[in-house]
């Protein structure tokens, strides 16, 4: 019973931090969708820890010689509806896999997770340098009886997100920052408060080559404190600071790559990562 346990805490600790952690660097933010244009998104990333931080923030090794790998392909896509309002749908699909030292020496959970479906309102911009956004996002569980893939509970969060462009001497620069707080609706459902801000430098005069550094984090709350797994998601109160560095560059005016990786820099009840994101960004115009 207690190795099942410890399969279970890890199998639920890092899905969160896998599925949160890669969009922050390139789809976050308030920047406007033009009218007609749909971005589709697709990514593969890949997460992997070996260690975890305690109830107390103290960082040690998972027992047994525990290991966690999670590997994730998330399809993200926005509209622009109009020039005040966007549609914003992601979709991830997961396989996380857990070995140890002793029998059982594996586990592995995989399948859909949770559907995020919102609406962003772009609130206003400074001479359209600057733009501000509200976004509300409705969470949809797509399983059920699997801790290992989340709270299996419905929720929403509101979003605020302020976005720009700028100059750092010859080279072009941009920034996101985004502050979102999102309640599930379960029993102890946590309330959580979700943070992102990324600065962006353009290598060239086209935006074509970019590199950006972004920091990012999650405070849940909840009345339920137990230590369940390696996947934030699945823990109801828990912690984590993660900073990330990436690179984009963008083949066409619609076609554009992203490769992001990121570590856990900070945490409680969490699993201590690394993180790999590849996506692939393309646009479509229809208006």
């Amino acid at each position: 019973m207690n190795l099942f346990k410890t399969f279970t805490r890890i199998l639920l600790i890092t899905l969160l931090l896998f599925i949160t952690g890669y969009k922050a660097s390139f789809a976050d933010g308030g920047f406007p969708v033009r009218p007609g244009r749909l971005l589709i998104s697709p990514s593969l990333g890949y997460f992997f820890a070996n260690t975890q931080w305690d109830s107390t923030g103290v960082k040690k090794p998972f027992p047994n010689n525990g290991k966690y790998t999670s590997l994730g392909i998330t399809f993200y896509s926005e509209y622009g509806i109009s020039r005040r309002f966007a549609a914003v749908v992601s979709l991830p699909y997961v396989i996380n896999h857990y070995t140890q030292s002793v029998a059982p020496a594996s586990a592995t959970t995989s399948g859909l997770t949770d559907l995020e479906t919102g609406i962003r309102y772009y609130l206003a911009n400074i001479n359209f340098i600057y733009y501000f956004s509200v976004q509300g996002t409705a969470i949809t569980p797509l399983y059920s009886n699997n801790p290992g893939l989340g709270y299996g509970e419905e929720g929403g969060e509101l979003k605020l997100a302020f976005s720009g462009t700028a100059h750092l001497g010859d080279l072009g620069a941009y920034f996101n920052a985004s502050d979102g707080v999102r309640q599930y609706f379960g029993t102890n459902g946590p309330i959580q408060n979700r943070y992102t801000g990324t600065f962006g430098l353009a290598l060239d005069e086209e935006y074509a080559n970019t590199v950006s550094a972004t920091i990012s984090g999650i405070n849940s709350f909840s009345n339920d404190k137990r230590f369940i797994s390696a996947i934030p998601e699945t823990n109801k109160s828990f912690s984590f600071i993660q900073a990330s560095v990436g690179y984009g560059h963008s083949f066409t005016h619609e076609i554009s790559l992203f490769l992001s990786g990121g570590k856990f820099l900070t945490g409680h009840n969490t699993g201590d990562g690394t993180s790999v994101t590849l996506a692939f960004i393309y646009r479509l115009d229809y208006r």
